[in-house]
């Protein structure tokens, strides 16, 4: 990894993500050409084509040396990363909050190096908001991020995540006081769905019953923003069965940069791979990670996703 030099990527996908977050400002989702991939809920536009084709030109002109993975592009059973240098992209992380204008949509772009995470941006364009981290420099948050030079990111200034402060942030109690995300994803059928279906009920339901009585549970729509708001600080736990590379690999690196931790969304594996598809992501905290995990487990039990690559 010393041979690549990170900021420099860093200062290239700034630069890149503030470009597609124009291209995604400037599309009017009721007019644009949509289509599916798995089902109704797994959707595809024209726009993260047209941004994927665009944020692949740039790298590959910037990195000629660098492999490329993006959603998009991607094909099952041949695509795959490998330890060499990798962008991990993903053009619109979000796609059913584009198309219905809910703000909540981001570009997602990620360098493995290793098959681990070494630089992450996530820019999400409607609210002007940018998370980055690179690996042993820190994360860091921005507000109105391209307000002042356009394409620069010196919008307000940056905070280091999580917010409060790395060096003592607040200890993790139990689920009762946890704030999870979550997410049913876009398959809907078979035991993967029935074992989220009854993880879900089983956390929202009393500890009378046999429940985690979370403090609550939300949906971003995005996999990426879910990641970048556990760095913050703004969520406890993310859960997580189903989603791709593309959409953990930047807002892991801003994660693990936050001083949070991911492990596998099942029991029992501590260690989880880039594209395991099953991920648990933990904030960063002065004590309580490693038990509030293995509560979380609890609650799932016996049961296990498995996705196909």
């Amino acid at each position: 990894m010393a041979s690549v030099n990170l900021q420099q990527v860093h200062d290239t996908l700034v630069s890149v993500a503030f470009e597609a977050g124009r291209m995604i400002l400037a599309a009017n989702p009721s007019s644009i050409s949509t289509d599916t991939k798995l089902n109704a809920v797994d959707i595809v536009t024209e726009t993260d084509q047209a941004v994927e084709r665009m944020v692949s030109t740039r790298l590959r002109a910037a990195f000629p040396t660098f492999a490329f993975v993006g959603e998009e592009t991607y094909q099952a059973g041949v695509t795959r990363i490998t330890d060499a240098p990798t962008f991990v992209v993903d053009p619109i992380d979000g796609t059913t909050n584009f198309v219905h204008s809910f703000p909540n949509a981001c570009i997602s772009l990620g360098l493995v190096v290793d098959r681990v995470p070494a630089v992450g941006v996530v820019y999400n364009p409607f609210q002007d908001l940018l998370f980055t981290g690179v690996k042993g420099k820190g994360a860091f948050m921005q507000r109105n991020a391209s307000l002042e030079v356009e394409g620069k990111g010196r919008g307000e200034k940056k905070v280091r995540l999580p917010l409060g402060g790395l060096a003592n942030p607040p200890p993790l109690g139990d689920l009762s006081s946890a704030l999870v995300s979550i997410e049913w994803g876009s398959q809907r059928d078979g035991e993967n769905f029935e074992l989220k279906a009854r993880t879900f009920r089983k956390l929202a339901a009393s500890k009378e019953n046999g429940g985690g009585m979370v403090g609550g549970m939300r949906s971003l729509g995005s996999a990426a923003l879910n990641l970048c708001a556990c760095a913050a600080g703004q969520l406890d736990i993310y859960w997580e069965g189903g989603c791709y590379a593309w959409d953990v690999a930047a807002g892991w690196c801003i994660l693990n940069e936050a001083g949070g931790m991911m492990a596998s969304g099942n029991p029992g594996e501590w260690e989880t791979e880039l594209d395991s598809r099953v991920y648990l992501a933990v904030r960063g905290a002065s004590r309580g990670q490693k038990e509030i995990v293995e509560e979380f487990w609890r609650v799932i039990g016996d049961g296990r996703m498995e996705y196909k690559h």
